[in-house]
């Protein structure tokens, strides 16, 4: 009897047609269930940096309140990485600068005025402080910051006399108080912290409301309490993470910047 060798090698090498595509199925299903899992791990450690980081801009906050006498002014947030004044603190001569008087959103243009409202709105100054432009879903850090604690005058004349011991050349003093509040839910009555001096708010994974580095804002969330971080109102939002709201907040607790300031002697 001859063997055909030819045949049989052909018959015992390679797979047929049949077995590749189980082979690509199972593969198929091994990375359909890995995939979730992955994603999870990714926006958990994004989760985690853009903590850590909100965390070091208050530490820059504090410090920068430390060596200058007052909180740094939001830059503009619509100017694109790289263009002038992009990444600094806007300001027109003593004080933050508005588009316009009436308004709160930071301006560095050329028409840009004196901000005597309550509270300015913009972006993180990331280059005045030395801390990262953006989070780590790659969006800005938008802040707003009370007028009286970052203007450059002296916040003496700002309080009432005899209110609180006091230090000159310092634009807030120990018994000035910030206008900024959080809040467990839009519109709640509920606040979770008040008398803020400055907010800094990360937009999260869907980046709704927050700026890009090209100076671009994102159309705004459905939700009613992203929304209220992503407008100038004095009220901010505050809660765990949901299938709507992934905002992430970082504050200014009023009592630890007149420790910091104590503590450096700028304050009585």
């Amino acid at each position: 009897m001859q063997i055909n060798l030819m045949t049989a090698s052909r018959k015992s090498t390679g797979f047929t047609l049949v077995e590749m595509a189980m082979v690509l199925m199972i593969i198929a299903l091994l990375l359909g269930g890995l995939l979730p899992v992955i994603s999870g791990q990714i926006e958990q450690q994004r989760n985690t940096e853009t903590r850590k980081q909100l965390a070091e801009i208050r530490e820059a906050l504090l410090g920068f309140a430390v060596v200058n006498n007052r909180l740094p002014c939001p830059a503009q947030a619509t100017l694109a990485t790289g263009a002038v004044d992009a990444g600094k603190e806007a300001r027109k001569n003593t004080s933050c600068a508005c588009q316009t008087s009436t308004n709160k959103i930071a301006d560095s243009s050329g028409a840009r005025v004196a901000c005597g409202d309550t509270a300015i709105t913009g972006v993180i100054p990331w280059a005045t402080l030395g801390v990262s432009e953006t989070d780590a879903w790659g969006r800005r850090f938008s802040y707003q910051v009370t007028s009286d604690f970052a203007d450059g005058t002296d916040g003496t004349s700002e309080v009432a006399a005899n209110a609180c011991q006091k230090s000159t050349g310092v634009s807030f003093q120990m018994c000035s108080e910030a206008n900024l509040k959080v809040l467990i839910a839009a519109g709640s009555a509920t606040i979770l912290v008040d008398f803020v001096p400055a907010v800094a708010v990360s937009h999260g994974v869907d980046g709704a409301g927050g700026y890009t580095s090209t100076g671009i804002k994102l159309p705004n969330s459905l939700d009613a309490d992203e929304i209220e971080n992503a407008n100038t109102t004095n009220s901010l939002v505050s809660h765990d993470t949901s299938s709507t709201f992934d905002d992430l907040l970082m504050w200014v607790p009023p009592n630890l910047l007149l420790s910091r300031m104590i503590s450096a002697g700028k304050l009585p």
